[in-house]
């Protein structure tokens, strides 16, 4: 019965789908992804404007905190990141379904649960150092980047309270506050970077400072906004013990979501170190990481749609509008077409001067631009694939896409692009053909995926979790053909 009740209401909603509501659909999408691609390129823009800064010192320099970035994402930002994600399903959902209180206290579990997962972290990068050296790396590369990353843990702990603050707005689509604030922590953080690193004698340390700075300027303006200002009044919970209630859900959806961006990340990562154990390391090391920062400076671009389309498929999915859902999905992969074939366009056009922006060795440069059409393949792929990941991280599947990256990098791109790169005289050229590999088959299974989801489904057990949660809180007892019956009505 409820099959013949599912197939009746996607019956009704398919006959509803004409240009017009696709044309809704895109606007509600813009106003939400377009400043989410600010606020995430803005974001990440911190870690390319200190690369860039301290490229300009010399190779050793560019090298070492090439590596230390990378490592600080590998073993810090990317797993807090993907944690946080878990809170676009949860307090996505819990906004859809108008459960505001809900909302607010996931804000402070996650922010919580987040800092003590910095405290093994900070440790483990103290010793970065020795890890590195026992690892194979250059004892002076890894001097260097042990320096680096020890600068950089106060950025640990901001980032740990940002990124629930960044949820918070974004899952309520209230992004002035985060564009301001992002936006001027970036324009502080360029001139302090450039005083640092060359006026001081700082040099590659003083990056690292001014990204400690930068990224807490953030928070403490993102905190006091949501505490003080009125039109978060709605969403506003005291900050209580009911922050400990909730960390078993918010882990139970924070690993495997940190497990899905992790796996990807991770592998990208791990290029850098492997190209630390080629022939002339420094080149290598120095080529890849210009490569692995504009491909992630891009990526910004489909993270911030992926942020968009999670949040509407979020919200949709937890007011039980599966259809909604759906023509957002619709319209986001539509865009996103239209958006990678211009940024890679651009980038093979410009493939023979943008390595100038990193560095003044035309040894690295030449080496970019032999690089750059396989660079923009990633881009055309990496785009579509960020945002298929954001439908997955608005639907709850997660743990899908942890085996789906886990599949495509590690059981197929990793292993080629070891063969490729050690094996034949392609080295760090071969490195990015296995890494596309991967990208290729982790595009393919999401497609596969979201084409195959059934949103009405969908709705219906989102809001089955939702009520059932809220008749524990409140000692109430919700029938579940009542949820049912009204995820499918609403």
């Amino acid at each position: 019965m409820q099959e013949g009740l599912l197939s009746e209401t996607r019956d009704r909603y398919s006959r509803h789908i004409t240009w017009s509501v696709f044309g809704e659909e895109a606007k509600k999408f813009g106003y939400i992804a377009g400043p989410m691609v600010a606020v995430t390129l803005s974001q990440y823009l911190l870690q390319v404007v200190s690369v860039m800064m301290v490229g300009h010192i010399g190779e050793l320099a560019l090298s070492s905190t090439a590596i230390a970035i990378s490592i600080s994402s590998v073993t810090g930002f990317s797993l807090l990141l993907g944690m946080a994600s878990a809170l676009e399903t949860l307090c996505g959902q819990a906004y859809g379904a108008q459960q505001y209180r809900k909302f607010g206290a996931q804000i402070y579990t996650a922010i919580f649960s987040l800092l003590l997962v910095c405290i093994p972290l900070s440790v483990l990068w103290k010793h970065m150092e020795n890890i590195l050296i026992l690892m194979g790396q250059s004892p002076s590369i890894s001097h260097e980047a042990g320096k680096f990353i020890t600068w950089l843990i106060p950025a640990l702990f901001a980032y740990a309270t940002l990124q629930p603050l960044i949820r918070y707005f974004q899952m309520q689509s209230m992004l002035l506050a985060m564009l301001i604030s992002s936006s001027v922590a970036l324009c502080i953080h360029i001139p302090l970077c450039w005083v640092l690193v060359y006026k001081t004698g700082l040099k590659n340390i003083g990056a690292a400072i001014s990204m400690d700075i930068a990224m807490w300027l953030n928070v403490t303006f993102l905190f006091f906004y949501m505490k003080y200002s009125p039109s978060c009044e709605k969403t506003r919970a005291p900050i209580s013990l009911e922050a400990l209630h909730g960390m078993k859900q918010f882990f139970s959806y924070a690993i495997p979501s940190a497990v899905m961006i992790c796996l990807e990340w991770w592998s990208y990562e791990f290029l850098i170190l492997l190209s630390g154990l080629l022939p002339n390391p420094e080149l290598e090391t120095s080529v890849l990481s210009i490569c692995l920062n504009t491909i992630a400076t891009l990526y910004a671009i489909a993270y911030g749609f992926g942020a968009g389309i999670s949040t509407r498929v979020s919200n949709e999915l937890g007011a039980g509008n599966p259809q909604s859902a759906r023509v957002a999905v619709h319209v986001v992969l539509l865009i996103a077409i239209v958006e990678t074939s211009i940024v890679s366009t651009s980038v093979f056009v410009s493939r023979h001067v943008f390595g100038y922006i990193f560095t003044n060795e035309k040894e690295v440069v030449d080496y970019v631009t032999k690089m750059a059409p396989l660079l923009c393949l990633n881009i055309l792929m990496d785009s579509l694939q960020g945002t298929l990941s954001g439908v997955a991280r608005g639907v709850g599947w997660q743990h899908l896409g942890a085996y789906i990256n886990l599949a495509a990098f590690y059981l197929a791109g990793i292993p080629i692009a070891a063969i490729l790169g050690f094996c034949t005289s392609l080295r760090g050229v071969g490195l990015w053909i296995g890494i596309l590999v991967g990208a290729f088959i982790q595009l393919t299974l999401l497609s596969t995926v979201a084409i195959c989801t059934n949103y009405e489904k969908q709705a219906v057990k989102v809001r089955e979790r939702l009520f059932e949660e809220e008749s524990l809180l409140e000692g109430l007892s919700v029938p579940i053909s009542n949820i049912e019956s009204t995820s499918l009505l609403s």
